[in-house]
């Protein structure tokens, strides 16, 4: 399993920052233009405790894939999607927001356990993956900051 941690700072109270976080529409804000996503279905708008979410995009290798991910974790500022069937064996993200002293800054933390289906042929390609993550997360740091720092 390979974990993935990508953290940065908005200059925009927690609370609005979470507002826009559970509104299923920031995925099409956020998620880099190439990967052109799709939302197939959504059990609700926002997200909530057991929300699901079914969609597709070009996540690895420029190939359009379909994924449907079910959120099994939520409190206040804290939330988890996990992938029930889709590109990956494993997908764990978790989706943290944390006031930064009461004041108009947030520290967006996603942390995600991955693991690749094939085995030790999946091992292989952990780096690439990674590489492409990096890649995702810094575009969604760039998109959050532009929308919600205006």
């Amino acid at each position: 399993m390979k974990t993935f941690r990508h953290t940065f700072i908005v200059k925009v109270h927690v609370a609005r920052v979470w507002n826009f976080y559970t509104d299923i529409k920031h995925l099409e804000i956020i998620t880099p233009k190439e990967m052109d996503l799709k939302i197939i279905d959504s059990t609700s708008q926002n997200i909530i405790h057991g929300h699901e979410i079914w969609a597709s995009g070009k996540i690895i290798a420029k190939i359009r894939m379909t994924w449907h991910s079910r959120i099994t974790f939520l409190k206040p500022y804290e939330y988890i999607d996990e992938m029930f069937a889709g590109p990956f064996k494993k997908w764990r993200h978790l989706h943290k927001f944390n006031d930064i002293d009461g004041k108009e800054k947030t520290e967006i933390i996603d942390e995600i356990e991955f693991e690749l289906p094939y085995g030790i042929l999946g091992k292989l390609f952990e780096g690439y993956v990674y590489k492409q993550l990096q890649k995702i997360f810094e575009n969604r740091k760039i998109s959050t900051i532009k929308v919600l720092e205006r």
